[in-house]
């Protein structure tokens, strides 16, 4: 399937992306080193994170349907997205302030919480980005491939930092400080253009009784949910395998830590990932045009399965660690961008932003399953490893799930 050519208004679309995912990056590499340096020794750093994380999945779990109902009504979509993009930024820029490791992981909370929420009205902003659903699996991996092209480039400037500040006399944590605010300012940057030159145009008529009416109008669409075998079953399959995606993005950073990993050789790998998701994201959205998407997931699900058994049973080195960065690399985008474009081509677009809140609680509230299963196993075992072999089962259900979602 040969490229298309992207509108003005898809490209503004992409470009958030790009703004989004450094605070993503951020959090799954220099954040949790953050965190190790000023938690107190001999905390498990794996544990304390795993379950913050999941304490942050679960609060936006429940506040993500509700809110997705506001959204579709006329006009508030923009306004929420801009309200939690300016509140996480806020967060993100002053999470350095804090010395106490607790009142950092609130702020961290609340601050995910944000980013989230944000990227729960940008997906449905897709629909609004876009005229044809022909062209959701193009744009919707154009927008993670140039997230992760794109987060590269106020990473490296804070790895830099971070990596020789003391030339300049600055300590690593004063660096990673100044990182959280360079990368809040990216984030707010490239929010300007979707902002500026996306509207919604599937929307519901404003009501009287705004908020009774999104209560009433939430019921209404998880009925319409069960009644739909193609959008249950493609939900309740994506609840499980991206729980495992999620969570080895989330916990990589801190599993690598617990094995004794150099957070530089961490921090170098990762970012390998970065540049690797980029043309992969792209491939992945062109050979679902050819192939069928239902098809490519089933594959990345596969893979994925693959990449837990080699983190649980070989990952032992910072070689391995490269490994392991390269193999997400080229499966990550491809998962995460297909399910999104799938899931709005299946959903009733005026009712886009309540569909899309489901989807986050499939998509973050099994988060809480993943990283928690992390965390409880790593406590009860004492072994990070063994931890990481849970996510399997979820990959194994996922994919079972998949398989059983009917053709359009």
């Amino acid at each position: 399937m040969s490229a298309i050519k992207l509108t003005k208004r898809e490209k503004s679309w992409i470009v958030y992306d790009v703004g989004n995912s450094a605070f993503v990056l951020l959090a799954s590499t220099l954040i949790p080193i953050y965190f190790s340096a000023i938690a107190d020794p001999g905390s498990s750093v794996v544990v304390a994170w795993g379950y913050a994380t999941t304490v942050a999945s679960l609060l936006l779990a429940l506040l993500m349907p509700f809110l997705g109902s506001i959204a579709d009504l006329k006009g508030n979509k923009k306004r929420l997205l801009v309200g939690s993009i300016g509140t996480g930024a806020v967060l993100l820029a002053c999470m350095g302030i804090p010395g106490n490791a607790m009142v950092f992981l609130v702020m961290y909370v609340v601050a995910t919480i944000m980013l989230n929420a944000s990227l729960v009205f940008y997906d449905a902003f897709l629909i609004d980005a876009t005229d044809s659903e022909d062209r959701y699996d193009e744009v919707s991996s154009q927008g993670y491939a140039w997230g992760y092209i794109g987060s590269c480039v106020p990473f490296i400037i804070c790895l830099v930092l971070v990596l020789f500040g003391e030339n300049f006399g600055l300590g690593q944590l004063d660096a990673i400080r100044i990182s959280f605010v360079i990368t809040a300012a990216w984030w707010v940057v490239f929010s300007v253009p979707v902002l500026k030159n996306v509207h919604q145009t599937h929307y519901k008529e404003r009501t009287e009784h705004m908020f009774r009416d999104a209560l009433v109008g939430l019921w209404a669409t998880a009925k319409r949910i069960f009644a739909d075998k193609r959008v249950f079953m493609f939900m309740l399959a994506f609840f499980f395998y991206i729980d495992g995606v999620h969570t080895i993005i989330t916990m990589s950073t801190s599993y690598g830590t617990d094995l004794g990993i150099g957070s530089t050789q961490l921090v170098l790998a990762l970012l390998v990932t970065q540049f690797v998701a980029f043309p992969s994201a792209i491939a992945y959205g062109r050979l679902a045009g050819k192939f069928g998407t239902k098809r490519m997931l089933l594959i990345a699900i596969f893979a994925y399965f693959c990449i837990t058994l080699f983190a649980a049973f070989f990952l032992r080195s910072a070689t391995e660690f490269w490994v392991l960065a390269v193999c997400v690399g080229l499966f990550q985008g491809g998962i995460q961008a297909l399910s999104r474009s799938e899931f709005g081509k299946l959903i009733p677009k005026e009712h886009a932003n309540e569909y899309y809140g489901f989807f986050d609680i499939f998509g973050k509230y099994a988060t809480v399953l993943g990283t928690l299963l992390v965390s409880v196993f790593t406590q009860i075992t004492g072994n990070s490893s063994i931890g990481v072999l849970s996510i399997a089962v979820l990959f194994i259900i996922g994919f079972v799930l998949m398989t059983k979602v009917p053709e359009k």
